[in-house]
C-alpha cells in the first residue's frame, strides 16, 4: 500500500508538471520577448529614469544586478536593526549586527539560510516589508540572468543582452506575483495561517500552557516555494502544520518549487527557435531528478538498525502526516532545486541518505535547479559537454550555432570551480584555524565526530549554492557562521552571475555558423546522455574526498 500511494504522489506531480510545462514555459517566452510595456513597468521605469527600449551590453547588465543588489542587502540589514520602533515588531528587540548581515546575505542571494527561529526574531514588518519582497526579487533577478544566457544563444552579432531593469519588473510583476495570488488562495484553502494576531496563549490537552504565533504566512509560504527561496515563516518550516497542514499542501508545494524551474527549458527552446533542445535540457533534468529522489526514497525507506527495521524505515525527524515518500519527495524537490526548505529534519535522516541532499546541491541544483540559476547552471554545462565532445572528434565545439571557443570555455570552467572552493575553503577553515575550531566544537556541533563534519560540510555547501537548508544539529548564529557564511551565499551567489553574464554577452556578439555534417546534434539521447555524464563526473566527484570523510565514513561505520 505504501509502495502505491507513492507512486500515485509521484504520478500526480509529474502530470501536473507535464501539463504545466508548454503553457508556462511559451507565457515566459512571450514576457521576455514582447515589446510591450505594462501601464505599471511604465511608471516604475519613468520613476527610476529607465529607457525600457535601450538595452545594455553584459558590464551595464551586471552593474544593474549588483547595484539592485547591494541596495537590497543594506535595506534589509537596516529593517532588522530599527525593528525595535517598526510597527507590527511584536514587541521584539532589533536583530544583532552579525545575524542581520547574514540574514540580509541571506535573501537577497536567493538563499534563506536562517540562523534563528523567525517567529521569535524577526516581526511582521520586516518579515514582509523585508523578506518577502527580497523573496520575489531575488527569484527574478535569477529568471533575468538565464534569460540573458538564452538571449546570448539567440542572438548574432549583437553587444547587447537585454535590460536588467525591464527584465526584473516583467518577471515580478508578469510572473511571480499572479502565481503567487493564486497559489496563496489554494493554500489558504489548504489550511495555511494567514492574519496578523500574533502570539495567542492556548491551553494543550495535556493542560498546559503554549504560545502559538500567527501571522501572514500563506502571502510568504507561496513565495519562499515559488522562487525556490525556502525561508521559513517559523522555525521547523515546512514541516509545522501553520505552513504546511495536510499530504496535499505538501504535494502542493512540490509543484510550486518545480513549476517554473521545469518549464524554463521550453522557454530556452521557444527563444531559440528550437523546441527540441528545450526537451534536451529537459530530459537531462529529469533524469537526475528521478535517479536522485528513488536513491534517497530506497535508502531511508531500507534503514540501517534495529530502530528504522522495526519502524518499517526510517522514521526519526519525519513527520507520521507525511510518512517516509511525502518526505523524501519534498526533500529531494527542495535540494535539487535552490529552494532549501523541508517538511523533516535533514539531520535525522540515515547517514547515506543525509548524503543525497548534500549531492543534490553538489551537483550545482541542475535538476531542476533554482529559478534561472539551474537553467543557467545546465547551460553552462551544455557548453563544458560540446566542448569535450568537440576534443574527442578533433573539431571546433558548436552549441547551438556558436563555436565554444578558448574564452567560453575559460568562463564555463570557472563557474564550476566556483562553489566546490567556497565549499571546501569554508568547510577546512572550521577547522583549521585554531580559535575558530575551537569555538565550532564548543558551541556549533551538538554531535560530536563524523557527524559534525557532516553538519559542517552541509552547512557551507547550503550557502555557497544559495540552498539555505540545513543540518539542524548546527548552532550557526555564531560570529564565524554569521560572517563566513554569508560572505559564501554573496560569493555564491554573484560570482557565476558575473561569468554567466560575460559568457552571455561574448556568445551574443558571435554570429551563427551554419550546421555541417561534423556538428554535434544537440538534441538527441546521444547528447542527453552525454550532459548527464558530464554533470556527474565534472561537479559531484570534485566532492567525493570529503563526502569520504563524513557521510560516506559514517554510513559505511
Amino acid at each position: 500500500m505504501d509502495v502505491f500511494f507513492a507512486v500515485l504522489q509521484a504520478a500526480t506531480l509529474a502530470l501536473i508538471l507535464a501539463l504545466l510545462y508548454r503553457p508556462l514555459g511559451d507565457y515566459m517566452a512571450r514576457i521576455y520577448t514582447s515589446t510591450k510595456d505594462w501601464r505599471v513597468e511604465r511608471g516604475l521605469y519613468r520613476l527610476i529614469g529607465v529607457d525600457p527600449r535601450s538595452e545594455q551590453s553584459w558590464p551595464a547588465y551586471l552593474r544593474g544586478v549588483l547595484a539592485f543588489s547591494v541596495i537590497g542587502v543594506f535595506f534589509v540589514y537596516l529593517l532588522q536593526r530599527a525593528q525595535a520602533v517598526l510597527p507590527y515588531s511584536l514587541g521584539l528587540p532589533a536583530v544583532p549586527e552579525g545575524l542581520s548581515f547574514n540574514t540580509a546575505a541571506s535573501f537577497v542571494t536567493n538563499t534563506n539560510w536562517q540562523s534563528y527561529s523567525p517567529e521569535v526574531t524577526l516581526g511582521y514588518t520586516v518579515q514582509l516589508a523585508g523578506l518577502a519582497v527580497q523573496n520575489f526579487v531575488s527569484a527574478a533577478v535569477g529568471i533575468a540572468v538565464a534569460i540573458t544566457l538564452v538571449r546570448g544563444f539567440a542572438r548574432r552579432g549583437s553587444g547587447t543582452i537585454g535590460n536588467f531593469w525591464v527584465d526584473l519588473f516583467r518577471g515580478s510583476f508578469r510572473l511571480l506575483l499572479p502565481l503567487s495570488v493564486v497559489g496563496a488562495i489554494i493554500l489558504i484553502v489548504g489550511g495555511v495561517v494567514q492574519n496578523f494576531n500574533g502570539f495567542t496563549e492556548i491551553t494543550t490537552l495535556a493542560g498546559n500552557s503554549q504560545t502559538l504565533p500567527g501571522g501572514p504566512v500563506a502571502s510568504q509560504e507561496v513565495i519562499k516555494e515559488l522562487g525556490t527561496n525556502g525561508g521559513g515563516f517559523f522555525n521547523v518550516n515546512s514541516s509545522h502544520p501553520f505552513e504546511n497542514p495536510t499530504a496535499w499542501t505538501s504535494l502542493f508545494e512540490c509543484v510550486l518549487m518545480l513549476a517554473i524551474p521545469f518549464a524554463l527549458p521550453r522557454t530556452f527552446g521557444r527563444m531559440v527557435g528550437s523546441n527540441k533542445q528545450g526537451y534536451a535540457i529537459l530530459a537531462v533534468m529529469t533524469t537526475l531528478y528521478v535517479v536522485s529522489l528513488v536513491a534517497l526514497s530506497s535508502l531511508e525507506a531500507a534503514g540501517n538498525g534495529t530502530a528504522p527495521e522495526v519502524a518499517g524505515g526510517a522514521m526519526e525527524g519525519k513527520e507520521q502526516r507525511f510518512g517516509i515518500f511525502a518526505t523524501t519527495l519534498f526533500g529531494s524537490t527542495s535540494t535539487l532545486t535552490s529552494t532549501g526548505a523541508v517538511n523533516s529534519m535533514h539531520d535525522s535522516y540515515t547517514a547515506l541518505g543525509g548524503m543525497m541532499p548534500m549531492l543534490n546541491m553538489m551537483l550545482g541544483e541542475v535538476a531542476p535547479g533554482g529559478v534561472g540559476s539551474g537553467l543557467y547552471g545546465m547551460l553552462v554545462l551544455a557548453v563544458i559537454a560540446v566542448f569535450i565532445a568537440g576534443l574527442l572528434v578533433g573539431r571546433t565545439p558548436e552549441y547551438l550555432g556558436k563555436k565554444i571557443g578558448p574564452r567560453e570555455i575559460k568562463l564555463a570552467s570557472l563557474y564550476i570551480l566556483v562553489t566546490p572552493t567556497l565549499v571546501l575553503a569554508g568547510t577546512a577553515l572550521s577547522f583549521a584555524i585554531p580559535g575558530v575550531r575551537e569555538d565550532v566544537e564548543a558551541t556549533s556541533i551538538w554531535n560530536p565526530g563524523i557527524h559534525g563534519m557532516s553538519e559542517v560540510l552541509y552547512a557551507f555547501t547550503s550557502a555557497s549554492n544559495n540552498n539555505g537548508s540545513a543540518f539542524a544539529g548546527l548552532t550557526a548564529n555564531t560570529p564565524w557562521f554569521n560572517t563566513a557564511l554569508g560572505v559564501a551565499m554573496l560569493l555564491g551567489r554573484f560570482v557565476p552571475i558575473v561569468l554567466v553574464l560575460a559568457l552571455a554577452g561574448s556568445l551574443a556578439a558571435q554570429d551563427k555558423v551554419p550546421a555541417t555534417a561534423g556538428t554535434l546534434p544537440t538534441h538527441r539521447p546521444q547528447f542527453v546522455g552525454l550532459l548527464v555524464g558530464v554533470t556527474v563526473i565534472v561537479t559531484a566527484l570534485t566532492y567525493f574526498p570529503v563526502l569520504t570523510l563524513g557521510p560516506l565514513a559514517e554510513g559505511l561505520n
